[in-house]
């Protein structure tokens, strides 16, 4: 006997696409593809008929903290209340970043502990690396933690990286950590700006408009895209150097595309990602500084040749760069504004109603881009990432064709808000269920679900 048996739905396998089948699990894991109307025995019988079964999303890139900070959960309500948002959205995996500046030998498995203790979904963690004791240890992470996967930012110098409590760095201390990397089979996870430029255009543009009434425009001003496509360069050029794969963090322009295309061709171990914010939204937006992101929302046709780049295969994944920071960060204007913003309950919806129904993307490529991809590039493929036997049970039922609204009223994050305040989306997130075990019914989340989520160790390349 079955512990699951979801029936007559629509499961996007991979390299099948839409299939009619029944979907059994057991003991965590999908045991079987059965015909649609399958009557096998089991624990608990589910009805998927107008549904499809996506493989449970995995968002490779959120901060999860406590307040107003962004570098890691405090208490397990931090935990609780983001991966509500997450099942929410049919996310099943996350990976936030950690930052310290200590080393994470002595701090990261109390922050996995509370965080396991509120988690109502899997997750691992990116180790954020900004000082010397920490690139010291870097092999030891990827042994004894079962993290394969390094952020770095680029623009952490001059100062810049003051405001979350991190040392400067240069591109000597870039290197070295691609080494090790190498070495170990890790990635690199580069924030790429060029700051140095980034500088002398902000003091441009803010003596151009220094009450911010230009809002998001005046913010694209401040930091291009030709530095965001300047530092992807760099950094892929350097991984290839060192031997070590790069994932290119938050692709938010034409030029920051082009830039990795080019040295993907070239030969560099280049993984691109996108979020959807900037697949939805632009410098016109009314809504100003709510959409302040670093790197900034850009042009209408930035935002459809990400869309293209995601059709033609060119952009690998979706991060959703989610921030929980509440709205009151946003406020004084664009110039000090704090910037982020949550997503992780609209990461896939987006791809549906903006992705599949206005544009045409398909079904199993929105799976690639939203599982699949994100669990190859981070060392999860052996559990995570398609629905296929021998992995985890973790699938979202969708209603492709149901229309619902994102609201700040009834959003799940502590950010309170959602940057989608008013759409209308095609395509709904029905049930979430992770190893088998159902955490969203409906719509609604499963009541005491926290603590269900596992910490996950990660396989290097």
């Amino acid at each position: 006997m079955y512990d699951l048996l979801i029936r007559n739905v629509t499961a996007i396998l991979p390299g099948r696409g839409p299939t009619q089948c029944s979907i059994a699990a057991s003991g965590g894991k999908i045991s079987a593809l059965l015909a649609p109307d399958a009557t096998d025995a089991a624990a608990e019988t589910i009805e998927g008929k107008g549904l499809h079964a996506f493989p449970g999303a995995i968002d490779p890139h959120l901060h999860l903290g406590h307040g107003n900070s962004i570098a890691a959960p405090e208490e397990p309500a931090d935990a609780a209340a983001e991966t509500a948002a997450a099942a929410l959205g049919g996310i099943t995996t996350f990976i936030p970043y950690l930052l310290s500046t200590k080393p994470y030998s002595g701090v990261a498995q109390d922050i996995i502990d509370v965080t396991q203790k509120g988690a109502r979904i899997d997750f691992g963690y990116h180790f954020i690396i900004s000082t010397e004791d920490q690139l010291t240890e870097v092999p030891s992470y990827v042994t004894d933690f079962g993290v394969s996967s390094f952020k770095i930012f680029l623009n952490n110098r001059g100062g810049e990286g003051s405001r979350l409590g991190l040392p400067d760095i240069d591109d000597g201390f870039l290197f070295r950590l691609c080494e090790l990397a190498a070495s170990k089979g890790a990635v690199v996870n580069p924030h790429p700006e060029n700051i140095e430029i980034a500088w002398v255009l902000r003091d441009r543009a803010m003596k151009a408009d220094p009450e911010g009434t230009g809002g998001l425009a005046s913010w694209d001003d401040s930091r291009p895209d030709f530095i965001e496509a300047e530092a992807v360069s760099r950094v892929a050029y350097l991984g290839q150097q060192t031997g070590s794969r790069v994932y290119a963090v938050h692709i938010s322009s034409a030029k920051a595309l082009e830039a990795g295309l080019l040295q993907r061709g070239a030969g560099a171990a280049l993984t691109m990602e996108t979020c959807p914010h900037y697949l939805t939204h632009d410098v016109e937006w009314e809504g100003g500084e709510i959409a302040k992101i670093n790197p900034p929302v850009r042009k209408v046709a930035d935002r459809e040749r990400l869309w293209q780049a995601l059709a033609r295969g060119e952009i690998d994944t979706i991060g959703t760069d989610h921030v929980h920071r509440p709205l009151s960060s946003k406020d004084g204007g664009i110039w000090k504004a704090s910037p982020g913003c949550p997503g992780m309950e609209t990461m896939l919806p987006i791809l549906l109603s903006e992705g599949h129904h206005k544009r045409g993307l398909g079904l199993e490529r929105i799976a690639e881009l939203t599982s699949a991809n994100s669990a190859r590039a981070m060392g999860l493929a052996h559990r995570k990432g398609a629905i296929s036997i021998g992995l985890d049970a973790d699938i979202a039922l969708i209603d492709l064709d149901r229309e619902w609204s994102p609201s700040n009223a009834t959003t799940a994050s502590s950010a309170g808000y959602t940057i989608y305040d008013g759409w209308t989306l095609k395509g709904a997130v029905n049930d979430t269920f992770l190893r088998g075990n159902a955490i969203v019914r409906d719509s609604e989340l499963v009541a005491n679900t926290e603590g269900q989520g596992q910490f996950l160790k990660r396989l290097p390349h």
